[in-house]
């Protein structure tokens, strides 16, 4: 960066890109080029003078030779929309922060998808992902599927919501998008759109957590996430869970998505099989946020969609979900102009270890409040359910001799007593209200309750 400095020079007038470029020779390509001297601008090393393709450029006067400042010039304070991003991040929003007529018009790159190899060619390194595993676990890790996300869906709901939301620019709080999911209570002076979609965000988080064997990467399974989370939002409502059937363009970028139908849908099937194969749990989630919106395979909502996806592996892997709390709007849409534009994947990483690692800070009271499940409990639970509804429907007594009469083979014999201290201590805290765990039918329960009232 010090040379291309040097190369561009001084003088008064400054130097066009055509005549940096020959100046140069074969050392840059001509988007390198761009991205490098808007870095340049972008840290004040050199300054460009008129706009579009009249831009020139010449070097500060302080940016002689190696770039030094004598003096700490007083520094703003961070802007909201801030994040800590890596070197190759800084160049990336660099370039895409640049007027759209200074970017070059592009359309979807196939090579981009093809150049990437599931478990091979990964998109974040190795000790990153260590380091997302240590953050992400969660107590519930030996658990079936989901069930962390079940153990924190209240919570989950209200974040998620919200934030995914918020990035889409709805003025919901977070305390109005409470109120609407716990209370049903839409907020005074909010379009109606905005309270769909909170809405439907919900509606559509759990569809994947109350239902865990839906919470796959298949085509099926995002195509009913774009369903619910388009439903009522679509100017054509035919095009709800639909691949899209025309061309659509991006705001504020200059990418312009595939256009053919037969294509697409082709396509996206590549990419979500591609995201099946992917072992790592925060590689599919990464991928899935890099090229669904990259492909842009509906109508509308292919963001949103892609977030959402993002936490199915979380999900099934019960790790902290990714809830994009604290994600300024401008850096992820700046991360994904990156993609789209350069298809470059730096920046979007960067916006993606903060907001999993916020994530997790929010969440970390809540896995710290958790109960750690009773695995005799978890492994034996069916036999427990049987065993409990076989002696309230007999209208049996709940005593030991009961539960030994009905032992099923599954337990081993030397774990029998241990199951029998397990039935009589759930007999003991049974009432109508829970009762329905197990199968039992409130009048059945009231039934049995009224028999052996003065037993229990």
């Amino acid at each position: 960066m010090d040379r291309l400095v040097d190369e561009v020079g001084a003088e008064s007038l400054g130097m066009g890109i055509e005549a940096i470029a020959k100046q140069l020779g074969d050392r840059y390509s001509r988007r390198t080029l761009q991205r490098r001297l808007a870095l340049l601008v972008a840290q004040q090393r050199i300054e460009m003078i008129g706009e579009r393709r009249t831009a020139r450029y010449r070097r500060r006067p302080e940016a002689a030779g190696h770039y030094k400042i004598a003096e700490p010039a007083p520094q703003p304070a961070p802007r909201q929309d801030d994040i800590p991003v890596s070197a190759e991040g800084a160049e990336i929003r660099a370039y895409v922060s640049q007027p759209r007529h200074l970017r070059k018009p592009v359309g979807y790159q196939t090579a981009f998808l093809e150049q990437y190899h599931p478990n091979h060619t990964p998109y974040l390194p190795p000790a990153l992902r260590d380091q997302l595993h240590a953050m992400g676990r969660s107590p519930a890790a030996q658990t079936p599927a989901g069930t962390f996300a079940k153990d924190i869906l209240n919570r989950l709901l209200i974040d998620l919501s919200w934030a995914s939301s918020h990035l889409e620019g709805n003025t919901y709080s977070r305390l109005d998008t409470e109120r609407l999911i716990e209370h049903g209570q839409a907020a005074e002076g909010k379009n109606a759109l905005e309270t769909q979609m909170i809405l439907n965000h919900k509606q559509a988080i759990e569809y994947l957590v109350l239902a865990p064997d839906q919470a796959r990467v298949q085509t099926d399974a995002l195509i009913a996430l774009h369903a619910l989370l388009s439903d009522g939002l679509m100017a054509d409502p035919a095009a709800v869970g639909r691949i899209r059937r025309r061309a659509v363009e991006i705001g504020g970028s200059v990418y312009l998505p595939l256009a053919f139908p037969q294509r697409l849908e082709e396509l996206f099937g590549i990419v979500v099989q591609m995201a099946s194969e992917i072992t790592d749990p925060f590689e599919q989630a990464f991928f899935l946020m890099v090229h669904l919106p990259y492909l842009q395979p509906f109508e509308d909502v292919n963001k949103r969609v892609s977030r959402l996806a993002a936490n199915i592996p979380f999900i099934r892997h019960n790790l902290c979900p990714l809830s994009f709390i604290d994600v300024p709007q401008k850096a992820y849409v700046d991360a994904l102009l990156g993609v789209y534009e350069l298809n470059r994947v730096a920046l979007l990483r960067d916006v993606f270890v903060r907001a999993y690692e916020r994530s997790c800070q929010q969440y970390v009271a809540v896995q710290q409040n958790l109960v750690l499940p009773d695995m005799f409990r978890l492994r034996h639970r069916q036999a427990l359910a049987l065993v409990i509804a076989a002696i309230v429907k007999q209208g049996e007594a709940a005593t030991a001799q009961a539960v030994q009469s009905r032992m099923p083979p599954s337990v081993p014999l030397a774990e029998q007593a241990h199951f029998t201290a397990l039935v009589l201590g759930e007999f003991s805290t049974l009432h109508a209200g829970n009762a329905v765990r197990f199968g039992i039918r409130p009048l059945e329960f009231s039934a049995w309750q009224g028999r052996h009232r003065d037993e229990r």
